[in-house]
């Protein structure tokens, strides 16, 4: 799941609750993501910590290698490296999070949003589509990225 924070009003009750937090959105854990974990298991590759964002409108697919139109400042090595953690959902440190701010250097209509495992290409762990967020120059939108691991 993803949650998005705002730091300044956009209008409507939609942008308030995702100002605030209070919004969760539905990610998809893709097939390039279990191969990021198990190659973390096995003490390989690097850790899926850095956000890129965007304005492509497709579902997210489990098939996903990439955004679909990934935005800057999130291309070219401009990807937000976020600040990863354990946190407890159900059981204790059963959630990997990665949570960080992105900020816009122009005006976008930001709808998808990924965590990878390299700062410029890599591998992505997990992908989100959701309802636009209208940025301007200098706005920043906070995601934070949980993948739960349910034992079973």
């Amino acid at each position: 799941m993803s949650a998005i924070a705002l730091p300044r009003p956009q209008g409507g009750i939609l942008d308030d609750l995702i100002r605030r937090g209070l919004v969760l959105l539905a990610t998809v854990f893709t097939n390039a993501g279990a191969a990021i974990v198990t190659n973390r298991v096995t003490q390989a590759g690097t850790a899926p910590k850095n956000i890129g964002w965007g304005i492509g409108t497709t579902a997210a697919a489990v098939g996903d290698t990439a955004l679909q139109t990934e935005s800057a400042p999130t291309t070219a090595g401009g990807r937000t490296v976020g600040t990863e953690s354990r946190t407890t959902v159900t059981n204790t440190n059963d959630n990997y999070q990665v949570a960080g701010a992105v900020t816009a250097g122009s005006t976008l209509a930001i709808t998808e949003a990924g965590l990878f495992d390299n700062v410029t290409a890599g591998n992505m762990l997990t992908h989100s589509v959701f309802t636009a967020v209208n940025v301007v120059s200098g706005d920043s939108i906070t995601f934070t990225f949980g993948l739960k691991f349910v034992p079973g």
